[in-house]
């Protein structure tokens, strides 16, 4: 059962949460007017539906683009995953980038660093909102 799905924009990327299956996804391209009016709702949620789930978590992030103030969003998602596995939580993260979308691959590893958090980085050679389904 999804508990959160938010449908892609021109500005904003489809979000899936499904805390019963362990899973949180975000596919497309995020670069709202306001960053924080968009993310923080879904960080609140992650916070509140994950810490009694049993299942280790997923989270597959797919992102053709983001802005600085998503980038910044991102930042504290991960800061708000990182929580959970301080808590106990086993935490896999999947950082999609499409082939030679170098930036992409770098920006990946750079949160990794900055977080301390093992980032598996996938080539792809497109990314679409068909891999969210």
């Amino acid at each position: 059962m999804v508990d959160i799905l938010i449908e892609a924009t021109n500005v904003t990327p489809l979000v899936k949460i499904d805390s019963a299956a362990g899973k949180i996804s975000f596919t497309g391209k995020s670069s709202p007017e306001n960053a924080i009016e968009f993310f923080y709702p879904i960080i609140n949620n992650i916070l509140e539906l994950f810490p009694s789930a049993t299942n280790p978590i997923t989270v597959d992030l797919a992102f053709r683009y983001f802005n600085t103030s998503s980038s910044k969003c991102l930042f504290d998602f991960f800061r708000a995953l990182k929580k959970l596995q301080s808590s106990g939580k086993e935490i896999r993260v999947n950082w999609y980038y499409e082939e030679d979308d170098e930036d992409m691959l770098e920006t990946g590893e750079d949160f990794a660093d900055m977080l301390s958090f093992d980032f598996h980085f996938i080539e792809i050679e497109e990314i679409t909102l068909k891999m969210a389904s």
